[in-house]
């Protein structure tokens, strides 16, 4: 065997030539491994005593797609294109042996070999779009030359990979194997010995040409991602790029309209922003002052106290790691009411084909319903979720430390509360932790690890490893009222609930956070969570349009009547005149002049109060670091991933431009929330961006 480069070596097999790529951790096509799989390819192709060559990689995976640590950075050759040129042109058959993931940039590698083979758990795709990107070097050319273009339009738009029995089905590759690389050797005798032709992915046609004689076949696939991909630019650029492939009869025209929408996404906020948040999520995991060799606890079982929307939630996410949870109600009718909750949520997954049939009864037997606390005596962890009320948990609380056994992690599934204030409610301070799950906690993604005074480096690492077990993406956070994410919400809520006084409406305001990409605005939102959470009638003062709303009989989405009426059957909304009167005469009573309100005022006074509470949480270390926020926010509030987050927004705005607004509404407005952050003076002196910062 001999070295080619860092990360390549060429060996001989007899007539059979290895090029073997080795760059862990999963071999990224990083400028080496481009140049020695060409210096490898050319070697073999001079070599007279070489009949076929086979490309391959050890460790764990097959190429898994481009270096996007080198995006952004000056190019070092050579160019991908030139090391597929010479895999494609080569005079010998060229076959890759594919085994874990051959993605993106891998996958297009490996479509200008001659011949594929895979061994059976391999997995291909192209994720770019992720990324906010397409396939760059020829993948959206030639993967509709083999599949057809709906299914390519399926694969580089959504960026879900297939299995390689799939790609064996679709013709990408051309045999499974026990062993990729012995595999991919004895298929390369068999071409040798029996003549196979040198198949050019690039030359196929019958399938674009056929895709041509259907005209919808676009703007019907376009239809059908509208609504998940609305704000995003790659998508449409993909679509475009297949369409180049069917309807343009150069290849080489089609790879240059697919270099063309590359670099333009490339040079776009949209897809910085979503390379940013790819190594975000990942720098989230990471807590500097917690050795990433403390010893964790072992959790093998689990306490749920509540089975309401949130406990119920929280009992699956266990049960679906094969986690036996135990769920402990105070009555039987609420009891029996949560276990039907979790039985419908497994049933309608199992009818949308989510998880087999079979699922269903295997995972509702790993919850076990009870009434009893002291069935939690033996439980590695017990989570609370009891209802909101700072009393109601120390109680619980101090419950909890008198049966659970001495090592077991106690959490509160808090969104805002004290759980220091928790946590002293025990002997064991150190084994208490904020577990902040979001609604519906079965499905979303994120959940706030919240670090008490006292909490020990042990207990947050056990907690930061169970949240990915369990298919969390965890944030530690600090304690303060509303952690990271709640607490910046509040800002907006303030400002969205003042800007209507002044004469936007609801619904103005509900459309510009949309527009801007959320899911939903705030007046929105609160008719689909209720508008009497957390309100009392004994108690009401008229003092908040929210108070009037129930005090009118509105409860929001569900009896029909909020800040908007809906519809019965559909829960379309309708901006509802009665509500924008209310609102009028609520703001003249307090001498409020209403006046017209833009869009653009609307959207600044929603956004940057919680840009500038971001900074402040970064002041007072409540977040790690500025990333961890972006992070929050886009995993449990909807944040559009395509704008980075609420940090990483900012940058796009410019520091200084942010400030100065922040400056002038806090001049003209008011309020503790628009005071500047410190923070702000430290950046605009040394010239940093927000997204980077790190508190301390």
């Amino acid at each position: 065997m001999s070295a080619l480069t860092e990360s390549v070596s060429l060996e001989k097999r007899g007539d059979i030539a290895l090029v073997i790529v080795d760059n862990p951790p999963v071999n990224a096509l990083s400028h080496h491994v481009r140049q020695g799989i060409l210096d490898g390819i050319n070697a073999a192709v001079a070599d007279d005593d070489v009949k076929a060559i086979v490309l391959t990689c050890r460790g764990r995976t097959f190429i898994a797609g481009a270096d996007i640590s080198e995006f952004g950075k000056p190019p070092q050759g050579p160019g991908l294109d030139v090391v597929q040129a010479a895999m494609e042109n080569s005079s010998k058959p060229v076959i890759t042996g594919i085994h874990g993931t051959s993605l993106g940039g891998g996958f297009e590698v490996a479509m200008c070999a001659h011949y594929r083979v895979s061994v059976p758990t391999a997995q291909f795709g192209f994720p770019e779009v992720k990324l906010g990107l397409l396939p760059g070097a020829g993948g959206t050319q030639r993967l509709p030359r083999v599949t057809g273009a709906a299914k390519a339009l399926e694969m580089v738009a959504k960026g879900d990979p297939i299995s390689a029995q799939e790609a064996l089905d679709l013709g990408l590759i051309d045999d499974i194997v026990d062993d990729h690389e012995a595999g991919a050797v004895a298929f390369a005798e068999r071409a040798v010995a029996e003549a196979m032709p040198l198949k050019r992915l690039r030359d196929l046609r019958d399938k674009v040409e056929a895709d041509r004689a259907d005209p919808g076949l676009f703007d019907d696939f376009r239809a059908s991602i509208a609504r998940k991909t609305r704000g995003f630019k790659a998508p449409e650029y993909n679509v475009q790029c297949i369409e180049a492939a069917v309807n343009l009869d150069d290849f080489d025209a089609g790879i240059a309209k697919e270099r063309e929408l590359f670099q333009e996404l490339m040079r776009g906020t949209q897809s910085a922003a979503q390379r940013y948040y790819f190594f975000a999520e990942r720098q989230a995991a990471k807590v500097p002052d917690v050795p990433r060799d403390t010893p964790q606890l072992d959790i093998n079982s689990c306490g749920v106290l509540g089975a309401g929307t949130m406990g119920g939630g929280i009992a699956m996410n266990f049960a679906n790691v094969g986690i036996p949870v135990t769920i402990v109600e105070r009555d039987q009718a609420s009891l029996d009411r949560g276990m039907s909750v979790i039985r419908g949520n497994y049933e309608r997954s199992a009818a949308r084909g989510s998880m087999p049939a079979e699922e269903v009864e295997k995972r509702l037997s790993l919850i076990t319903p009870s009434l009893d606390r002291g069935d939690f005596a033996e439980r590695d962890i017990v989570i609370e979720a009891v209802f909101e009320d700072l009393d109601l948990k120390k109680e619980v609380f101090e419950d909890l430390d008198r049966i659970c056994k001495p090592d077991a992690l106690l959490a509160s599934n808090t969104s805002a509360l004290d759980v220091n204030a928790i946590a002293a409610a025990t002997t064991r301070p150190e084994s208490v932790i904020g577990m902040h799950f979001f609604s519906p906690a079965n499905v979303m993604k994120l959940l706030e690890v919240v670090r008490g005074d006292k909490t020990s480096d042990q207990i947050i690492a056990t907690t930061m490893s169970l949240s990915k077990q369990i298919n969390k993406i965890p944030v530690l956070v600090g304690v303060c009222h509303g952690f990271v994410g709640n607490r910046m919400l509040f800002m907006r809520g303030i400002e969205a609930n003042k800007i209507i006084l002044e004469g936007a409406t609801p619904a103005q305001v509900d459309k510009v956070i949309y527009d801007f990409g959320f899911p939903m605005g705030p007046f929105a939102m609160s008719d689909l969570a209720g508008l009497d959470i957390g309100w009392k009638e004994e108690t009401s003062t008229s003092s908040t349009v929210r108070e009037l709303l129930c005090e009118s009989g509105r409860r929001g989405q569900k009896n029909g009547r909020g800040y908007y009426t809906y519809d019965p059957q559909t829960r379309a909304s309708t901006p509802d005149p009665e509500v924008e009167q209310m609102i009028r005469d609520f703001g003249a009573k307090q001498g409020i002049e209403q006046r017209e309100v833009s869009d653009q005022e609307v959207l600044e006074r929603c956004l940057l109060p919680m840009v500038n509470e971001g900074a402040k949480i970064l002041d007072e270390g409540i977040a790690i670091r500025a990333s961890d926020i972006d992070v929050v926010w886009i995993n449990g509030y909807g944040w559009p991933v395509y704008t980075g987050g609420p940090m990483f927004w900012a940058d796009t705005l410019g520091i200084d431009v942010v400030v100065d607004k922040i400056n002038a509404y806090h001049q003209d407005l008011g309020g503790d929330h628009w005071a500047p952050a410190d923070l702000w003076a430290k950046l605009v002196a040394d010239g940093s961006p927000l997204h980077t910062a790190a508190s301390g």
